[in-house]
């Protein structure tokens, strides 16, 4: 069985082609952390479970882990939508690769060339660092999320905490896109975005502490 597990927070935008894009799954957990608009009540009409929590990325997730029944975990973002085909790549992955996670390719809803560029670095630093982020998805059995410690309440990063404890060794790339918005890029700058992203990674891997960097994320 597999559960996805989506955190919100005023997500009403996003949150409907989201819910789309995975009907194919066994269980659809929307977590709310306190949200001011309709998320709530859209993710229930949605046919969505509705967990509520506190506010904070890695608590929400780990709350949705909690309350879900299966036996597989995708952890997705509101404003992500997987590709079709999405779903026949995992059931591949999780009959043949039980020990492992895996993660889907990224991609930018954005025409802009510079998108391409985004994507490629993406790309590299998954290939080579093994380290997705979480708006890649992250699909992973419910023994090895539960072996690992699951995800910490962290408020930033709480993505490249978890992916560093399943280690290099055992995160797969499933070949299919996994469309993120490209707001945050359009609204800050192609650079500007994409070097704060590489400066909270270099900060964080330098032991600044995650509520710091989320104190100047945006």
């Amino acid at each position: 069985m597999l559960s996805v597990v989506i955190p919100t927070l005023n997500a009403e935008r996003t949150l409907p082609g989201c819910l789309a894009a995975v009907s194919e799954a066994d269980e659809i957990l929307v977590v709310d952390g306190e949200s001011s608009d309709d998320t709530a009540a859209m993710a229930e009409r949605a046919g969505a479970r509705l967990v509520r929590s506190s506010r904070g990325r890695g608590a929400q997730l780990h709350a949705g882990a909690l309350a879900a029944q299966g036996d597989w975990l995708l952890f997705l973002h509101a404003d992500t939508l997987l590709a079709p085909g999405w779903r026949d790549a995992a059931d591949l992955h999780m009959a043949s690769m039980r020990g492992s996670a895996a993660y889907f390719r990224f991609r930018l809803d954005s025409q802009d060339w510079r998108a391409r560029i985004v994507e490629k670095a993406v790309a590299l630093r998954s290939a080579i660092l093994k380290l997705p982020y979480g708006d890649q998805g992250v699909l992973i059995s419910r023994n090895l999320y539960d072996d690992i410690g699951g995800f910490r309440p962290l408020p930033l990063m709480e993505d490249v905490e978890l992916v560093r404890r399943v280690g290099r060794s055992r995160m797969t790339s499933l070949p299919v896109d996994a469309v993120t918005s490209a707001e945050r890029w359009h609204r800050d700058g192609w650079l500007r975005r994409s070097a704060r992203n590489f400066l909270y990674l270099l900060l964080y891997r330098a032991g600044v502490a995650p509520h710091r960097l989320a104190e100047l994320y945006d």
